[in-house]
């Protein structure tokens, strides 16, 4: 599917505004950073690989504009999401012992561990940094701090999510209501966040920024979820990855959980067995992909894409925006609810 037009219109800013955080800082610590932002390669030299989708960014913006003002009062906080975002990413390759992000090695990978965390904490404080320069578009001391509350509390919930995924990774008996509140935390508090910062820096009315904070969380849950069918039925040849990946690395993601809460007490034993291994094999993948095809998990779980999907469609039908960023809105939920890769 193609990438909505709409990621196209802010990226050039976007990119500019994280090179200008970066910029007073030449530690090679920060040259970490321009590395996993994909500016650079491990040597310093520039390169032309990219850094993502970059929709947090957008979606700020975006809910910015919605707000009724110029997208560039939200500049900051789409820098400041971003930033906390890539953090995260940081962080996660070292728990999760992932060596590739976006075709290239980690930056743990290149540097170690000690100082790959160094590199994602630093990327945290600089969020704030970034944050607290929307005086300069225009919000005041006060709207500066509310939003920079904000940011801490989607952050911690971030983490929070981290914790629970990681609580995860030895329990058999994981609920699909406590997958759902791992993933509120870890993957749709930031989205919602996102949505929140670019409203109210642009309209300061809490009540719209709430709306579109709630349509943010149903499409994080949904987009969250997509990936988890992607991480297993995904095409190689898009994804860039082994279908069934997700199962070779024994991840707990919405499928696993249905296949080991809702099977039979023999798939169920035969799920867990292969999910208890030190490494999980080819024919170990071939196993539990049988089991989840015969209990229809894949259409199961996109089934709650699909809600969480007509959750926020009608969320944002009823935020009271304009047609045009109604159907930006619209158009960014089908794309990421229902992409390939």
């Amino acid at each position: 599917m193609k990438l909505p037009d709409v990621f196209n219109k802010y990226r050039d800013v976007i990119d500019a505004d994280l090179k200008e955080v970066l910029t007073p800082f030449d530690l090679p610590l920060y040259n970490m950073m321009r590395y996993h932002l994909g500016w650079t390669d491990a040597e310093g030299r520039p390169t032309a690989n990219g850094s993502g989708k970059a929709l947090r960014p957008t979606l700020c913006l975006l809910a910015c504009e919605a707000g009724g003002a110029p997208f560039d009062r939200a500049i900051p906080a789409a820098t400041a999401v971003e930033l906390v975002h890539n953090f995260s990413l940081i962080h996660d390759d070292i728990q999760d012992d992932d060596s590739e992000r976006r075709h290239r090695p980690t930056v743990w990978k290149i540097w170690g561990k000690p100082q790959a965390i160094n590199a994602g904490t630093a990327m945290n404080i600089l969020a704030n940094v970034a944050l607290m320069r929307s005086e300069v578009r225009g919000l005041t001391t006060e709207q500066c701090q509310s939003m920079r509350s904000l940011l801490d509390e989607a952050t911690l919930h971030l983490i929070e999510g981290q914790y629970l995924d990681i609580s995860f990774e030895g329990r058999d008996d994981v609920t699909i209501e406590e997958y759902l509140t791992m993933i509120k935390g870890k993957t749709a508090a930031l989205i919602a966040c996102s949505m929140e910062l670019g409203a109210l820096a642009g309209s300061g009315d809490w009540q719209s920024a709430r709306k579109l904070r709630e349509f943010g969380e149903c499409l994080g849950i949904a987009f969250q979820v997509r990936d988890d069918i992607l991480g297993i039925w995904g095409d190689p040849g898009k994804t860039g990855k082994k279908q069934g990946n997700d199962i070779r690395q024994k991840k707990k993601s919405l499928p696993a959980v249905c296949a080991l809460s809702e099977g039979d007490s023999k798939h169920k034993a035969t799920v867990a067995t292969i999910y208890g291994k030190e490494t999980v094999t080819d024919d170990d993948v071939g196993i539990v992909l049988d089991i989840m095809n015969r209990m229809k998990i894949q259409e199961r779980v996109q089934a709650v894409v699909d809600d969480y999907c007509g959750q926020a469609g009608c969320i944002i039908q009823g935020a009271g925006i304009d047609e045009r960023n109604t159907a930006c809105f619209e158009e960014i939920l089908h794309y990421l609810t229902a992409r390939d890769y």
